[in-house]
């Protein structure tokens, strides 16, 4: 729009000569050479803002996708660095906000950079050795910008951590909402939330002040360079080596020069901003390492599992979460593993599907090391059951079938075996109904039912249950009970006991303790030997963990 009002008396001057020339003026040319010329421009504005944004956002789509198809294959460690909030943000609104920013800055730079070249070179003509004089102010505005930009880069990136540190306390307090009411802790909440909110508010005030600062400086500077001009050009006319017209001409060239400077000088403080929101995002893509995998793959496998000699250490910590465990699984047998909260059973069996990697050892499953595995085909001989059950904002249907094609037989007969047919049935839209936020609206064992029903839709042939029961009342227990008696069928299962009660009937009791298998056998053998299960029985304590 800026460039197209330049043009207007350009173009309106030969129409106004020839009608003057002529001898008289056609009353409807200037009227309709304006509204065509304001068509012109406005249509012009119209087009460019319309390529721009398309661009922009084509551009944010390609991106986000990069961006989600990365946190879909990443190794399982970025989720313990980063917290769903941090993420989220970076992904929704952060690519987003620098997008436009970089869009923004990029439109005035080519803008400004043009205008500014276009006028030093005009000065060049006029004046050679008053240009040099000027050419002095862009090394001193280069270094003010630099200088303000690195500080206003690093308050950017520390508002950003701020940011996410507000959205997880946010995030925690919606999560936990009813513990913070039963526990009054309401008030302490809103504290944490202020000071979060103080120090997002100091960082916005140094990040103005670095950005406010920019424009002034460099008029500042722009000022010295014209004393100085003045300076020299009085001597030179002294001794008349330049004439009035010429100091004039070369002095107003200058003072047009201030616009795209102080342009160039905003500019600076959105493309700082622009990069400092998108550098997290093409961090995402650039160091985050995706999950490895082998390339042998199977249909369905038979369901032999061997662990030998596996190690595992969680971060910096002193003590193995596993040491040197040993341990077979045939196919089709049911091993139940117990023991105290911290003993190592979590882990165990998230080592299967590769949610965690071990440190030392080697585990088989079917006679192939599970490296060796194709990832996808190695997750697909799991399913999962556990005491934490998570469904997606989606029709019962479809979170039955997560990842599958939906066969509306087939997850009718998953839900009649999970005990839920009757109560699908009752649902108004029945199995398209949506589940909501995590299925928050149903029950715990309905919650249960439901994973289970997803369980036996995906038919693996093996089973993990974690604790599938601990949380339920007996009478939601029985029928969970029932669902898990059908869905083990014929499939190795490995199940973490919370009630060794639930046990008893498994075909091996493992016994676990600070990361090591202590003892193993049947519910009576163990009583008999009277040793840690025996104790744990008698005592009947909890053995998560």
């Amino acid at each position: 729009m800026a460039l197209t009002e330049p043009l207007i008396p350009a173009l309106l001057q030969p129409l106004l000569d020839r009608g003057f020339q002529q001898g008289s003026l056609q009353l409807w040319v200037v009227p309709a050479s304006l509204i065509l010329l304001f068509a012109v421009r406005g249509i012009s504005s119209f087009v460019t803002q319309l390529a721009m944004t398309r661009i922009s956002s084509q551009g944010l789509l390609v991106l986000r996708k990069a961006m989600f198809e990365k946190l879909l294959g990443a190794r399982m460690s970025l989720f313990a660095d980063k917290n769903s909030s941090a993420l989220a943000n970076t992904i929704v609104y952060e690519v987003q906000t620098g997008s436009g920013l970089m869009v923004s800055a990029l439109m005035v730079t080519a803008r400004s950079s043009l205008t500014l070249m276009a006028l030093v070179g005009y000065l060049m003509y006029l004046n050679w050795k008053l240009t040099l004089i000027v050419a002095c102010l862009f090394p001193a505005v280069a270094y003010v910008m630099r200088t303000l930009s690195k500080r206003l880069f690093r308050v950017t990136r520390d508002s950003q951590n701020a940011t996410d540190q507000l959205a997880y306390v946010v995030e925690e307090n919606v999560l936990a909402h009813r513990d913070i009411r039963l526990h009054a802790a309401q008030t302490s909440q809103a504290i944490r939330f202020f000071q979060l909110g103080e120090v997002l508010r100091r960082l916005s005030m140094k990040s103005t002040a670095a950005s406010a600062a920019m424009t002034p400086l460099t008029q500042l500077l722009a000022a010295v360079a014209l004393s100085a001009v003045l300076t020299v050009a009085l001597i030179q006319s002294a001794d008349r080596a330049t004439s009035v017209g010429s100091f004039v001409a070369f002095v107003t060239a200058m003072l047009m020069l201030i616009a795209p400077l102080k342009q160039l000088s905003e500019v600076a403080n959105t493309l700082t901003r622009g990069l400092a929101a998108m550098e997290r995002g093409l961090d995402l893509m650039s160091l985050t390492p995706d999950e490895s995998g082998g390339n042998f793959a199977t249909a369905r496998a038979r369901g032999d599992i061997h662990f030998e000699l596996v190690s595992v250490t969680y971060g910096d910590s002193p003590a193995p979460a596993l040491d040197k465990v040993s341990l077979d699984v045939k196919a089709g047998e049911t091993v139940a593993l117990v023991g105290s909260s911290g003993s190592g059973k979590s882990t165990l069996v998230n080592l299967l599907p590769r949610f965690v990697d071990l440190n030392s050892g080697t585990i088989k499953l079917d006679g192939h090391d599970l490296r060796e595995w194709d990832l996808v085909s190695l997750r697909l001989q799991f399913a999962l059951v556990s005491q934490h059950v998570l469904m997606l904002n989606d029709s019962i249907a479809a979170n039955i079938a997560l990842g599958q094609m939906i066969d509306r037989d087939k997850v009718k007969h998953c839900l009649d075996a999970a005990n839920l047919g009757s109560f699908i049935g009752e649902l108004p839209k029945g199995m398209d109904t949506l589940v909501g936020h995590n299925a928050m609206q149903l029950s715990g064992g309905q919650r249960q039912r439901l994973a289970i029903a997803r369980a036996l839709y995906k038919d693996a042939p093996i089973l993990i249950l974690d604790e599938a029961t601990s949380a339920l009342d007996t009478e939601s227990e029985r029928s969970v009970q029932e669902a898990l008696a059908r869905l083990m069928q014929q499939r190795t299962t490995l199940v973490i006991a919370h009630r060794l009660s639930t046990v008893q009937h498994a075909d091996r009791i493992v016994v676990m303790e600070a990361g090591r298998v202590v003892e193993m056998g049947t519910h009576i053998e163990l009583i008999e030997l009277d040793g840690a299960y025996s104790r744990l029985y008698r005592l009947g304590l909890p053995s998560s963990g």
